[in-house]
């Protein structure tokens, strides 16, 4: 049975006195859904309740609300902001708050916890909405549009507008009626009309509205129905019907619609025979995550585990091991924000643990979170039988963080599409001498496409000429690297060497050439959707401006200036909460591309994406094999996905005098683009673009 939205039989409208509201639509759109975005008028806790009654389905999904409404303002509100006695957006939050304050209702309370729950796992999202001025102060009439949109993993959205409210008159008592728009049968373009208007609400675009974050404020509201487990799916007629008994009362156990392919059965039959340690090297894509949950369910059911520490290099990376976890019934405690937030949950889980032979602790966190002196102080009381699994382990290498881990902590899973560290032989064998060498099966990425885990795809090489500043820049950079080389070999350590390298790896990523060239590439391509574009961290002349910016800031401008493209950047200083947006507007098509630095090379899931453009990329081998694996995962496991990969490749100008220095650095480029081209679909055409550089430079070996 399918559980995407376009498997639903929907009506195109739906009237109190022929349905039911909650049971023949909202129940079903939730169960089928990742993402439930609703603005309505009024909004009371009653009402929020009864349309909570498919949230389970929601959770176990991994799924997400997004909630604007309106407040019910009273005279004395408006009287408090017009005397100056207390701020407009505090007296709006009150307002809302009073909705809150007597819920008596037993039924009403059990069901806010599913709520509950998803708002302290970052889940649920609520803002408020207030009619103003154009001077921006409170205007006369309320927020009264009602609008919904459920998307489900592949997309697919159902908009719905119409009369009810949030309200539990609204959805029960009022006479109401709501029409009903399908995105996979939407000839007019009504749901992308709908979810645009969502998002300029969600951003506080709407002229004539200001829209406020209540989502804080909701949390303290709802912290006393936050439930011990995350409800269950399997009842969504009564929520939460008793908060004391099964419903709640989940143990670690394997998702009914689990089926391990062959090599993740075998690597978790080889780490157990290993004695629960050792490292997995699996392609992007591959289900490494998957794996990894399984081995600790199995732990869980067959060996006593009593916790378990997950450890990732980023935060985003533990957003979605907590989604993964939920599905195999862990109750995850997310460690990387404030320490206020989850130090006393952690120490009150630890002390449970001694007392109680039937609790299972999940600690998901960042490697920077791991390592801090509070942290490691907690080690020394967790279980016996704890297990620590390393996402991405090759980040542990590093020298400072190999020094945190734990002696003492018995079964240890290392994950990694390239455990190997770039250039650091000794941080290499401190990882695998900690979780154990490589396992069989070693997946890699030509058996993940062999196997249909990931999407096939085309490979363009575009090569890009340095202009002759840049050539001679080139050639001055590696007579000085070069002797250095000669006199004292390859030194990590030696900071001037580094430097060079660094100018040098920059001068090629941000070629000057590549500028002119995106711009050409995506001339007839700026309708399309679903782009990725990689770009250096070096800075460039902007062709039209003449002004120096870094690279992805000029890409921005050529794309969305000049292209008319609706894309967003996406680096290290993009907020977590904005991060996901972006991946949720590419995913909807409402936003056409994300041009990233490196921030994207490693663990942001963003299936939908079809075409990538790679305007620079490093030696390490480990940056363009997680570039590649982004692209190519699949929305779903049948997907028919054929991905194009363009990658810009720096070489000299084409009418240049072959030296030893230009043929290195070629040699460099070249090897990305073998690795790259020997899988496509079309290698025997990418190939042949770069025949000629290949014969002239004698890297016909290549």
């Amino acid at each position: 049975m399918s559980h995407m939205l376009n498997s639903l039989d929907l009506k195109i409208s739906y009237r109190s006195n022929s349905d039911d509201l909650i049971n023949d639509f909202y129940v079903p759109c939730m169960q089928h859904s990742i993402l439930y975005q609703r603005a309505v008028g009024y909004f009371t806790s009653f009402g929020l309740a009864h349309a909570a009654s498919g949230v389970a389905h929601l959770i176990q999904s991994g799924g997400r609300i997004q909630l604007i409404a309106s407040p019910q303002l009273t005279h004395e509100d408006i009287e408090a902001i017009r005397k100056g006695t207390a701020t407009q957006d505090n007296v709006v939050k009150q307002a809302a708050m009073r909705s809150f304050e007597d819920v008596k209702d037993l039924l009403v309370k059990e069901r806010l916890a599913a709520l509950a729950w998803m708002v302290s796992t970052g889940a649920l999202e609520v803002k408020l909405a207030v009619r103003v001025t154009k001077g921006g102060t409170l205007a006369n009439g309320i927020y009264h549009e009602k609008l919904g949109i459920f998307s489900d993993e592949e997309s697919n959205q159902v908009a719905f507008i119409g009369s009810a409210n949030e309200t539990a008159s609204g959805l029960i008592d009022n006479f109401e009626a709501i029409d009903v728009y399908s995105s996979w049968d939407d000839p007019h373009g009504r749901v992308a009309e709908k979810s645009g208007m969502f998002a300029e609400l969600w951003d506080d675009e709407t002229n004539g509205l200001h829209v406020l974050d209540f989502t804080d404020a909701t949390s303290e509201i709802l912290r006393p129905y936050t439930p011990a487990y995350a409800p269950s799916s399997n009842s969504d007629s009564s929520l939460g019907e008793d908060l004391n008994g099964d419903v709640y009362n989940q143990t670690p156990d394997f998702p009914s619609w689990l089926e391990l392919r062959d090599y993740q059965e075998l690597a978790i039959k080889n780490w157990f025979k290993n004695d629960g340690k050792g490292s997995l090297k699996m392609a992007t894509g591959s289900g490494k995550t998957i794996t990894a949950l399984s081995i600790l369910t199995h732990l869980y059911q067959k060996a006593g585990l009593r916790a378990a520490i997950v450890l990732c290099p980023y935060k985003h990376l533990v957003d979605q091991w907590a989604k993964e976890a939920r599905k195999f019934n862990f109750v995850p405690l997310i460690v990387h924000t404030s320490r206020n937030l989850w130090s006393e949950e952690l120490n009150r889980k630890l002390l449970t643990l001694q007392t109680s032979d039937d609790q299972m602790l999940l600690v998901l966190t960042t490697n920077q979170s791991f390592a801090h002196d509070f942290f490691q102080s907690k080690l020394d009381h967790f279980p016996s039988k704890t297990a620590i699994v390393a996402d991405e382990a090759h980040h542990l290498g590093a020298k400072d963080l190999r020094k945190k881990l734990p002696g003492n902590i018995p079964w240890r899973l290392a994950l990694s599409a390239t455990p190997e560290r770039w250039f650091d032989d000794e941080g290499t064998s401190a990882l695998f001498q900690y979780f154990g060498n490589v396992l069989e099966p070693e997946f890699t990425l030509k058996d993940a496409l062999d196997c249909g885990a990931l999407a096939p795809y085309r490979y363009f090489p575009l090569l890009v000429e340095l202009t002759e500043e840049e050539q001679e820049d080139y050639l001055s950079l590696s007579e000085k690297i070069a002797v250095i080389f000669s006199r004292e070999g390859f030194d990590k350590d030696n900071t001037y060497l580094s430097t060079l390298l660094l100018k040098r790896a920059r001068l090629m990523a941000s070629a000057a050439n590549k500028l002119p060239m995106i711009k050409e590439l995506m001339a007839d391509k700026a309708g399309s959707k679903h782009w990725l574009f990689y770009c250096g961290d070096g800075r460039v002349e902007d062709p039209s401006s003449e002004d120096e910016m870094r690279q992805i800031e000029s890409v921005c401008r050529i794309l969305g200036r000049d292209l008319q493209m609706k894309v967003a950047s996406f680096t290290a200083e993009t907020p977590r909460e904005t991060r996901r947006k972006i991946a949720d507007d590419l995913d909807a098509g409402t936003l056409q591309g994300l041009v990233a630095i490196r921030c994207l090379d490693e663990g942001v899931d963003i299936p939908s994406t079809q075409q990538a453009v790679i305007l620079a990329s490093s030696t390490n081998p480990r940056q363009f094999i997680q570039r590649r694996g982004r692209v190519l995962r699949k929305p779903t496991k049948d997907s028919k996905k054929v991905a194009d990969i363009f990658d810009m490749i720096t070489v000299p100008p084409l009418d240049a005098v072959v030296t030893e220095a230009e043929r290195s650095m070629l040699r460099k480029e070249l090897v990305r683009f073998a690795e790259f081209a020997g899988l496509a679909i079309n290698a025997g055409e990418s190939r042949r673009v770069i025949f000629e550089l290949q014969k002239k430079y004698d890297l016909m070996d290549i």
